[in-house]
């Protein structure tokens, strides 16, 4: 397998890097939920609505993509993981439902400007090997969601709820690394001229392929939410510790970190579409697998679950960077758009189903479902130009 250069495989792992250093803080918030509901006295549904203001910037990814289409994007990717730390690090010492919103809504805003453009500039550098280079930044994401968890609770064993902002210099410290490495990477690209497809233009030609990626999203939505935001709360509900509860959600983000590892590589070699067809099949099973077993099987199901849940980030962002055009980020931005949004809604449905009918019955309707997204990646079109 053609892998890329040297130089530019090290530019791959510094951009992994910047992801997973960004994303460390922003994954901070469910294994604190069972705190937080019991600190400020939340239903399900109002501690699931915190996860939507973190996600409501993403609202303005595709403005975000157009500007980043036509400035450089770098310090984007250098600035944000401090601001985010910043943010995220003062959850614990918020002393109102309000105060946290506010700071789970600026910290989105900062985590919307590094998602737009670090996929862009992962692509720039991994040599035309797009699966690959989309599989070393997925696993920057998911290492950070396994990291996470066991950093926000050893923050909080050291020096309870009101010491976390302590982390702060840790995300400043990263932003100083990113910018020492990354200030040197030139991101050349073809001027976008006005005679040119207009983005409603690009848009309307990649309608068919949204419309795919949108059911995909659409329908493992409720299976992700559950499996991640609620996953504390869940297995707390069912009388686990908070460390046991936490330790669970790093066990299944650090199996999905190989999953995403691995399935971009594996969408090189044998198709994208035969890779999302497998995932899509297989995870309603795992889910309710893990439904139904409990006491020593939770972890080994949570492990090979986490593979196949997080497995179809890599493949389909690889086929949105297939797509040979001068809007790469623009497109870009559409699709997180749609994976924030899609998830946002989600979520706040889990969470109301949770406080009317149980977390239990939600977590089998959220596996049925799933399978919803079948019939999606079988229509899928991936789509090659837009220029």
């Amino acid at each position: 397998m053609k892998t890329p250069s040297k130089s530019n495989l090290n530019k791959v792992l510094t951009l992994s890097f910047a992801h997973l250093v960004h994303d460390i803080p922003t994954s901070f918030l469910a294994p604190i939920l069972p705190l937080l509901i019991g600190k400020f006295g939340l239903s399900v549904f109002m501690a699931g609505l915190l996860d939507v203001f973190r996600r409501i910037p993403a609202l303005a990814n595709p403005f975000m993509g157009l500007l980043a289409d036509r400035i450089c994007i770098r310090y984007f990717i250098i600035l944000t993981p401090g601001i985010t730390a910043v943010l995220m690090s003062l959850l614990g010492v918020a002393p109102s439902y309000a105060f946290l919103s506010i700071l789970l809504l600026m910290s989105g805003v900062s985590s919307a400007l590094f998602h737009v453009t670090a996929p862009v500039m992962m692509r720039h550098v991994s040599s035309g090997k797009i699966g690959l280079g989309m599989s070393f930044h997925m696993l920057g994401g998911e290492l950070a969601r396994t990291l996470g968890p066991l950093i926000i609770l050893g923050a909080i064993s050291l020096w309870g709820m009101e010491g976390t902002y302590r982390l702060i210099p840790f995300g400043i410290a990263a932003s100083v690394f990113l910018y020492f490495s990354l200030r040197d990477i030139s991101m050349e690209r073809e001027p976008i001229e006005k005679e040119d497809h207009g983005a409603g233009k690009t848009l309307i030609r990649l309608l068919p392929f949204f419309i795919s990626v949108t059911g995909i999203f659409f329908f493992r939505a409720a299976m992700k939410s559950a499996m991640t935001i609620y996953l504390p709360t869940y297995l707390t509900s069912r009388g686990a510790s908070l460390w046991l509860a936490g330790i669970s959600l790093s066990v299944l983000q650090f199996s999905g970190a190989g999953g995403t590892f691995l399935a971009g590589i594996i969408s090189d070699r044998i198709g994208r579409k035969k890779t999302l067809f497998v995932i899509s099949a297989i995870s309603p099973f795992l889910m309710w697998l893990f439904i139904i077993l409990n006491g020593r099987f939770v972890i080994p199901v949570l492990v090979v679950t986490g593979f196949f849940l997080f497995a179809s980030g890599p493949v389909l962002l690889a086929l949105v960077h297939d797509i040979d055009s001068k809007r790469i980020s623009f497109i870009n931005s559409i699709y997180m758009t749609l994976n924030f949004t899609l998830n946002s809604i989600m979520v706040l449905l889990v969470g109301f189903a949770a406080d009317r009918i149980g977390l239990d019955l939600t977590y089998k309707i959220s596996a049925l479902v799933a399978v919803g997204s079948v019939p999606f990646v079988i229509f899928l079109k991936p789509m090659a130009d837009t220029d």
